[in-house]
């Protein structure tokens, strides 16, 4: 896996957990950024050896990126919950697990808004997230989600 890559994966892990703990917990951006720790974060998920003054960089990288995609993600939080709603029937997205509900979030800013992140890539580190902090279904189910908002609506940026 290239820098970038885990640099971006790290940042998404981290950024649907910023989400959920707003979601969920009610905090503001600004407390949820304030109080991740990404260190914590990154040894717990055993991404950096002691000492390494490499892993500590790509973990500020990873976090950086993170903060922008929450920035992002909660100030178009409106528009995306719309257009989440629209691909869903028979789901209120109160009613969605809060984790799958943040994932797709997540994806959708990413989808509208990062356009140097290509369509199927945005949809399978969605599909990799859900398997990770979901339940067992939450992968077919933000698969389905994205696939059908992809296929269904004009969005900038290119597929592959």
């Amino acid at each position: 896996m290239s820098a970038m890559v885990s640099k971006r994966r790290r940042g998404r892990e981290m950024a649907v957990q910023m989400l959920y703990q707003s979601d969920l917990g009610g905090s503001s951006l600004a407390q949820v950024l304030g109080n991740f720790d990404a260190m914590d974060y990154s040894q717990g998920a055993g991404k950096r050896k002691k000492g390494s003054e490499s892993g500590g960089k790509q973990i500020a990288e990873a976090f950086d990126y993170a903060r922008k995609l929450v920035e992002g993600t909660v100030e178009n939080r409106e528009a995306i919950d719309r257009l989440i709603r629209s691909q869903t029937e028979n789901w209120r997205l109160e009613r969605m697990p809060a984790v799958d509900r943040n994932i797709l979030r997540l994806a959708v800013y990413e989808l509208l808004f990062e356009n140097d992140v290509p369509h199927l890539v945005v949809l399978d580190e969605a599909i990799e997230l859900a398997k990770k902090f979901g339940s067992e279904q939450s992968g077919r189910f933000v698969n389905g989600l994205l696939d059908g908002l992809i296929k269904s609506r004009q969005l900038p940026g290119r597929m592959a």
